[in-house]
């Protein structure tokens, strides 16, 4: 992990939260605690002017930009690595992740309701997802 900085931080993010304007940020809050108690290993902060987690290194991003609802922006860090043929094995039997690369995918979610429906799932998929990290 690189050197941390004061924008690593809880802190950092819960001045990033006060001053958002968004009309799902209670959702937005709702997934930043869900995220975290996924596994006592990650930590928050923010990266890429979002929200982001880490255990080693960042492994996924609130996409804030979405033009329908909000997202997260699934990763392994900022640097290229080695990866499997056919890339990460996450088991997504409801098909949350759209795969934008052999190392990255996304999750979007369009209302409150399908944020609510699927959150057990990405809970689910993230426990995976961090293994590779």
């Amino acid at each position: 992990m690189p050197k941390l900085t004061a924008a690593d931080t809880s802190q950092a993010v819960d001045q990033f939260m006060a001053a958002l304007d968004h009309p799902f940020k209670a959702d937005i809050e709702t997934l930043r605690a869900a995220i975290l108690a996924v596994d006592h290993s990650i930590a928050e902060g923010i990266k890429w002017n979002a929200p982001s987690w880490r255990t080693t290194e960042y492994f996924a991003t609130t996409h804030l930009r979405a033009k329908a609802g909000f997202g997260l922006i699934l990763h392994l860090g900022a640097k290229a690595r080695e990866l499997p043929e056919g890339g990460l094995a996450i088991a997504d039997p409801g098909g949350l992740l759209k795969w934008l690369g052999r190392d990255r995918a996304q999750v979007e979610f369009a209302s409150t309701a399908d944020f609510d429906a699927r959150l057990a799932e990405l809970q689910a998929v993230l426990k995976q997802w961090i293994r590779s990290v």
